[in-house]
């Protein structure tokens, strides 16, 4: 049975050491994307620095990856951008999953994090009218 899941949550990326991190639902986005304030790509790794003055809870931390892809996303204005994308894990209602992400600037959002469709299907149905629903859960 899907779990339910409302507009927006609070999740942890414990991997990128990124914990209470607000997030949007939108099944609009095929991928997600997560904020990333600096992209290094070196010797084969890709250097990534999270840090925001606009979104709480992101501080400066950087993550080297070893496997990253880039692809092509369409964003919402119609335009095409070619990302870097990279696996990693994110928690909803006390449970670790696995999750694809790219990579992008997004001070300038309101949210430091999308969950595109990619993630939700096949585990989660989304209820417009609920909030939080897994930070909640995961408070009780």
């Amino acid at each position: 049975m899907k779990k339910i899941i409302g507009r927006v949550d609070i999740v942890d990326f414990p991997k990128l050491g990124l914990f209470n991190i607000d997030v949007k639902i939108d099944t609009g986005a095929y991928t997600s994307a997560i904020h990333c304030s600096k992209i290094i790509e070196e010797n084969n790794t890709l250097r990534c620095i999270f840090n925001s003055k606009t979104h709480k809870n992101f501080g400066k931390t950087e993550i080297i990856f070893e496997e990253f892809s880039r692809t092509d996303v369409k964003s919402s204005n119609g335009f095409k951008e070619n990302r870097y994308k990279v696996k990693s894990e994110v928690v909803f209602f006390g449970k670790t999953y696995k999750i694809n992400l790219t990579l992008s600037t997004r001070d300038d959002m309101r949210f430091p994090v999308l969950i595109g469709r990619q993630f939700l299907k096949q585990k989660f149905l989304v209820d417009v009218d609920q909030e939080n629903l897994s930070h909640l859960t995961s408070k009780a």
